[in-house]
């Protein structure tokens, strides 16, 4: 942890793409972290606010790459085995929140996969159940890009809108508070989506 202290701390597009490839697996980084800082610099004029959302987005998908192969490849079993070892308890794994993301997968379908992304405690695990239902890489490539592409530009965009009037001591404090705001209005909308979503797909069948 000491590690990603010190990274976060002078972040680069290299260490932008490194840390949410980590945030994308099972390593509890925060993301909210690294690309909003990252968009503060970029607002200073000391980074590129299209390379920070691009190394961003391309960071998670290779995160997410990695987690949906373990689940493709590793199977249901090693994958509860080692949310509940000690390693997994180091990443705030275990398997609750595994059987959480899977069951989110799995009532929502591939979508899930760019609504997951948005949503905290499902984000960094819906790799996994897409894995395991064997989904299409590709489609779930464009999906993840999609919904983690949304995610960056939201979290770059508080980054340099903040930078206007935060001082650079006080932006993770600041990060922290509107954050909780930024996530409950996400989970709002992805609410309405699935809703609409839900009624629209009842109206159809009820149709035919």
């Amino acid at each position: 942890m000491n590690l990603i202290t010190s990274l976060l701390g002078r972040l680069d597009y290299p260490t932008i793409f490194f840390l949410m490839l980590l945030e994308s697996t099972v390593v509890p980084v925060p993301s909210e972290l690294v690309v909003s800082p990252a968009a503060y610099h970029a607002a200073g004029g000391n980074l590129d606010i299209v390379l920070v959302i691009l190394f961003s987005t391309l960071g998670a998908d290779a995160g997410a790459t990695i987690n949906y192969l373990a689940g493709y490849y590793l199977g249901r079993p090693i994958i509860y085995k080692f949310a509940n070892s000690k390693w997994g308890r180091m990443c705030l794994l275990n398997q609750q929140k595994v059987e959480k993301s899977e069951a989110y997968f799995n009532n929502h379908g591939m979508v899930a996969t760019i609504t997951g992304r948005l949503i905290p405690g499902i984000r960094h695990l819906i790799s996994i159940p897409a894995g395991l239902s064997k989904m299409n890489y590709w489609l779930f490539l464009l999906y993840t890009t999609l919904g983690a592409g949304v995610w960056n530009c939201i979290l770059a965009a508080l980054g340099w809108y903040l930078h206007s009037f935060v001082p650079e001591d006080k932006l993770e404090e600041t990060i922290g508070v509107y954050g909780h705001y930024i996530t409950y209005t996400i989970l709002a909308l992805v609410a309405i989506a699935i809703l609409y979503y839900a009624a629209a797909h009842y109206l159809k069948k009820k149709k035919c």
